[in-house]
């Protein structure tokens, strides 16, 4: 539990004051045998109710300590375990936000989602319950073994055996239950897993009828769940039973040997009394044990998964000072495969250079490795050889920050959040002006904005849902020309956008003042023939660079796209 070292110390002042008052309350819970003992045995049995008021007054006092006490441990558990949960949560998502597309790549999207909900509130539980109830069974317990052997030794013994048994019953369970607990939190991300993919997918599901499909998707999956969560759940409706059936023999056996005894004048009528109420209290003691250590190993195995995030890779050191540089790119003998992949180089030895202020539009076939480099430029992953130079300076040695600061990219699928459609175009420039946004979304051709009944106020659902995919893209493209970096990075941008308004955006950007290099990954060769220099890719190797007319003649891959797309739809 280190990895909760520094919340525990956050909070180490009202925890001790809860943990005090577990103690307290259990001391107050111990003593109500004792007295009732002493009020049967001094004032009923001799007839002096005197004894009897006495000892009721105290016992009554006693219980309202506990109570308060109760009430005290109640809401200083609720507020620090929400407060420690929600300072858990936030660290974690912070986590996330900062760990490296690598570090990312290894957990799933759904697995990351129930880290975040089921096993942080597993954890919140179990501070709760260590604040509330876990320490004061372990007290009861050992109080009443300790108390009961003091009122009398020899029918002690029976209980001694009893807390034997029930103590092997418990390492028992506790070594079935972790492994089964694992599994069912890893079930449940695969259920997560399938219903965040059918809502991401929902439309696609729809278009195509396979509703049959999805649906078995999702009965596979959550039966494995039902399979796991029986397979823990079996455990513990064993275990508790075998435990209350040894604390019932147990105190069948004390009130038999206890009444022998008292016949030889050997016990009190009042200590075979506490003796029956301390075995229910061991027993009420037992069974939280059973279940605080039941919920200790399920937080046990929710804690390696949150482990497991906190021990991503990191994104790639960030520099203290943000510098600028210019457009200025150049790739040096690249090569890279995707880590944890098949192992096939995505890039192959690439080298080109592109001027600041260029515009270079890169082609290729699907898997080609055209958006990879997108990925390499803004330093997403690291190469395995070669360089990437930006501004004459190796990516590696410049800080993160410098090298995205500077370049904006839209991306092939436009990510667009809740909120209104200035706070997404804003994401480009926090301080932009409302002029600057209104340059930016006409140059986008995003001039629908004006239209909509609320303007640049009207507020977008989760990932854009109310506005059409064009609509997306120019949303996305004003974005990026908002952040007005050195460097833009268009990765099929526009492939939802007709030809008329793709013709009208580049030209908008081809005509943009300054020194701004734009780069267009792009599938269509009417988009890729205007630019400065075209990158032709296929196979993750540069098979052509130069302009559409070198490459009409020199680059066979280049001329089939270019018969492909443009000859044939003029023959049709």
């Amino acid at each position: 539990m280190n990895l909760y070292s520094k919340y525990f110390k956050k909070y180490k002042l009202p925890f001790f004051v809860a943990v005090s008052c577990v103690a307290l309350e259990a001391v107050c819970d111990l003593l109500g045998p004792t007295l009732m003992s002493n009020i049967i045995n001094t004032g009923i049995d001799q007839g002096m109710i005197s004894k009897v008021y006495y000892w009721g007054a105290l016992m009554l006092i006693i219980t309202a300590f506990g109570a308060c006490f109760a009430i005290t441990r109640n809401i200083l558990a609720s507020k620090v375990s929400q407060r420690m949960g929600a300072d858990l949560r936030y660290d974690l998502f912070e986590k996330i936000v900062y760990s490296s597309e690598l570090g990312i790549d290894k957990i799933e999207s759904g697995s990351l989602i129930t880290r975040m909900t089921n096993d942080t509130s597993q954890v919140v539980q179990f501070v709760n319950g260590i604040m509330r109830i876990f320490l004061k069974a372990p007290i009861t317990c050992i109080g009443s073994i300790i108390l009961a052997s003091i009122l009398n030794f020899k029918l002690s013994l029976i209980i001694y055996s009893v807390v034997a048994i029930v103590a092997v019953l418990i390492i028992v369970s506790m070594k079935l239950s972790y492994p089964r607990f694992y599994k069912l939190q890893k079930a449940m991300d695969k259920v997560n897993s399938v219903v965040q993919e059918y809502l991401i997918g929902v439309r696609l599901v729809k278009a195509f009828g396979t509703y049959d499909k999805e649906t078995d998707k999702f009965e596979s999956v959550n039966t494995d769940l039902i399979q796991k969560g029986i397979s823990t759940q079996i455990i513990i409706t064993i275990v508790s039973p075998l435990m209350r059936l040894t604390v019932g023999i147990g105190t069948v056996i004390i009130i038999f040997i206890g009444s022998r005894m008292f016949s030889l004048n050997l016990a009190k009528p009042g200590d075979i009394t506490a003796f029956t109420i301390y075995m229910a209290q061991i027993l009420t003691s037992l069974i939280m044990i059973t279940n605080m250590f039941n919920t200790l190993v399920r937080t046990k195995a929710s804690t390696a998964r949150i482990k497991e995030i906190f021990d991503c890779e990191e994104d790639f050191t960030n520099s203290s000072e943000i510098r600028e540089l210019n457009g200025d790119i150049e790739f040096r003998n690249v090569a890279f495969a995707y880590p944890n992949g098949s192992g096939v180089p995505a890039i192959k030895g690439l080298s080109f250079s592109i001027k600041s202020g260029q515009n270079m539009a890169i082609i290729g076939p699907t898997g080609s490795g055209k958006s990879t480099i997108a990925w390499l430029l803004l330093r997403f992953y690291d190469i395995n050889s070669g360089q990437i130079l930006v501004n004459g300076c190796d990516i590696k040695e410049l800080g993160i920050d410098s090298v995205r600061n500077n370049i904006a990219i839209v991306p092939q699928k436009p990510m667009l959040s809740s909120g209104t459609i200035a706070e997404n175009i804003r994401w480009g420039n926090k301080e932009a002006t409302d002029e600057m946004l209104h340059q930016a979304a006409q140059k986008a051709q995003a001039g629908f904005i004006e239209k909509m009944q609320s303007g640049y106020e009207s507020h977008l659902g989760s990932g854009g849902v109310n506005v059409s995919g064009g609509q997306k893209q120019r949303i996305s493209i004003a974005r990026g020309i908002l952040k007005d970096s050195s460097i833009l990075v268009l990765d099929d941008a526009t492939n939802a956008l007709d030809a008329v308004t793709e013709a009208k955006v580049r030209e908008n950007l081809n005509s943009k003042t300054g020194n701004q290099t734009i780069i267009t990954i792009t599938q269509r060769c009417g988009t890729a023939m205007f630019a400065d220099r075209i990158l032709v890719m296929d196979n993750g190797v540069k098979v052509g660079y130069g302009t559409h007319n070198q490459l009409m003649k020199d680059c066979e891959v280049y001329r089939d796209i270019y018969k492909t797309q443009i000859e044939s739809s003029k023959e049709v």
